[in-house]
């Protein structure tokens, strides 16, 4: 026996200190002009009906060799437990890691967060399960007067951060626009992620440049508006 593997034999992960690994989700979507952000009613304490992101416990195994989920799988299965959405339709990206002692009341726990981008065309379809009793979703602007469960408020103001800082330069704005889209209408939906509004101006020759660089195209048809029929466009490449 090799000495490597005398020492996993021997080896009891129990005799050291080990905190609980969770995940939770940051999930988006823009909704009457806002945009919002989905959160649970805790029906369990710590935190018993209060609202907050969804999320849950990361599954360990009891040994060395079954060790296990992912931390991906975790979220993806999260997602789907506690919202009823398809995480295959869904954009889901790590975010940040949280591990602030005292963070959860019931012991030590660091959690991955994620953050999720929803169409506003699948927002309907989500439906409270898990560890929920109901599950809503909130204009971004009002989450200071929830007193979220957690760190959660921390977290959803580095998720919008993170996002915001993202739609200059990626193509993240694809999951709260539909298929195709005029300019006004992706303008739009910068000005809601941001919080203010978008000069037009400005606006058209950052599209132009996102056109030039083969991040937008032209798409078939026309979109019907008050004054004359205006051009459609889509993304190239779904992300970057």
């Amino acid at each position: 026996m090799s000495d490597e593997k005398a020492f996993l034999t021997a080896y009891r992960a129990k005799d050291y200190p080990r905190p609980s690994v969770a995940v939770d989700l940051v999930i988006l979507t823009i909704i009457d002009a806002q945009l919002r952000v989905l959160l649970v009613k805790r029906k369990e304490h710590p935190f018993k009906g209060q609202w907050a992101l969804p999320g849950g416990f990361v599954r360990v195994g009891e040994g060395p060799i079954e060790q296990g989920e992912d931390l991906d799988e975790a979220a993806r299965r999260e997602l789907k437990e506690e919202t009823g959405l398809d995480p295959e339709r869904v954009y889901l990206e790590q975010l940040f890691t949280f591990g602030k002692a005292g963070r959860d009341p019931r012991m030590r726990v660091i959690t991955v967060a994620y953050y999720a981008l929803v169409r506003p065309d699948l927002a309907p379809f989500v439906k409270a399960g898990g560890d929920a009793s109901d599950v809503e979703w909130f204009d971004v602007a009002v989450l200071s007067k929830l007193k979220l469960g957690f760190d959660h408020e921390e977290i959803v103001e580095m998720a919008l951060s993170r996002i915001r800082g993202k739609l200059e330069y990626t193509n993240i704005a694809f999951d709260l626009v539909p298929a195709t889209f005029t300019i006004p209408e992706l303008r739009h939906v910068h000005g809601v992620v941001l919080g203010k509004p978008m000069d037009p101006g400005n606006f058209r020759r950052s599209f132009n440049r996102w056109l030039a660089e083969g991040r937008l195209e032209v798409a078939p048809g026309k979109r019907i508006t008050s004054s004359k029929p205006a051009a459609v466009y889509r993304f190239k490449r779904a992300r970057d």
